[in-house]
């Protein structure tokens, strides 16, 4: 099974940092979200991760080697940073066959991979027709065209339409079933909440979290439970009784923080007290990752209230 290990990377520019002793491992078998705010340091990890840049110091390695120290590259780890880089006179094709012949994958495989990224039908089209989200499928071809253990994508649903999001989607979830190590960069908190298992979390060049998806949003974000009853003087007792705070508002509702419907649901049920309405309203990946990064932004916007002369 292959791993991604980053092990006390650095990366300076200048008098700039961009990366400050990173140290994470991405496992198979599961898809880990590379998430953090712009100038956190993605890029520049995943640069040096692919062999287009160079550490100041430190490791970042696929299966213990260097991706410049490895015989077959493409069938070890495929790769999208930039949907672009396609030459735009080529037909999808005939770039997927330049990428196959040169990294002795079979001929075949690329009609393989034009299948399986909905592009089968524009094969023969020269790529500088295609939409961002056609680009975007096909710079997914190239990554699985050699079949690999390793997939790194950065922002895979750019430009995808709701039908492509979902089959990204699906790719990421079963790459990982079948034993693929994925790593996901991806500024889209509901589309990462969606797919990954676990999260690194960068903040200007540093570690700030590395760990389960349900762990990161729980850790941050306390969940609540809402309900209704006809017996609110008795709910409220009852809730009181057991170290909860609960809140009333509008239209009979009560609003629990820190409590879950497992033991909210049972504690009434003891008490013989009727529930109209019981849910859990748990936190989300965006609360947590804001919550967590709020003074970690290197660019960030003000946020301004308009106001109106009498």
């Amino acid at each position: 099974m292959t791993r991604i290990k980053v092990q006390a990377l650095c990366k300076e520019y200048g008098t700039t940092r961009a990366v400050d002793g990173l140290t994470f491992a991405v496992e198979p078998g599961r898809v880990t979200g590379f998430l953090g705010p712009n100038g956190a340091g993605k890029s520049t990890t995943l640069r040096i991760l692919l062999g287009l840049d160079r550490p100041t110091s430190g490791t970042a390695t696929i299966d213990g080697r260097r991706y410049a120290e490895l015989a077959d590259p493409l069938r070890e780890v495929g790769a999208l940073l930039d949907a672009q880089a396609a030459h735009g006179s080529r037909t999808a094709h005939a770039h997927l066959l330049a990428l196959a012949v040169s990294n002795r994958i079979p001929a075949a495989r690329v009609d393989e991979v034009l299948e399986e990224s909905g592009l089968a039908e524009v094969g023969s089209r020269r790529v500088k027709t295609f939409s961002l989200g056609m680009r975007q499928r096909l710079g997914i071809a190239a990554a699985l065209l050699g079949d690999p253990a390793v997939v790194i994508l950065d922002e895979p649903s750019n430009g995808l339409d709701p039908e492509g999001i979902i089959w990204i989607r699906e790719l990421m979830r079963g790459l990982a079933r079948r034993g693929r190590t994925v790593l996901v960069s991806s500024h889209l908190m509901n589309e990462t909440a969606s797919c990954a298992d676990h999260l690194v979390v960068l903040g200007r060049g540093r570690l700030l979290a590395d760990t389960s998806m349900r762990g990161f949003i729980d850790s941050r974000i306390q969940p609540k439970v809402r309900l209704r009853t006809t017996e609110d003087g008795r709910l409220r007792e009852l809730l009181l009784g057991e170290g909860f705070e609960p809140v009333q508002g509008e239209g009979g509702l009560w609003t629990v923080e820190g409590a879950r419907v497992d033991v909210i649901g049972p504690l009434a049920a003891r008490d013989g007290i009727p529930l109209l309405e019981l849910a859990t309203e748990e936190g989300t990946l965006e609360q947590a990752y804001l919550d967590l990064t709020a003074g970690e932004a290197q660019y960030a916007s003000i946020r301004a209230t308009a106001t109106q002369e009498a």
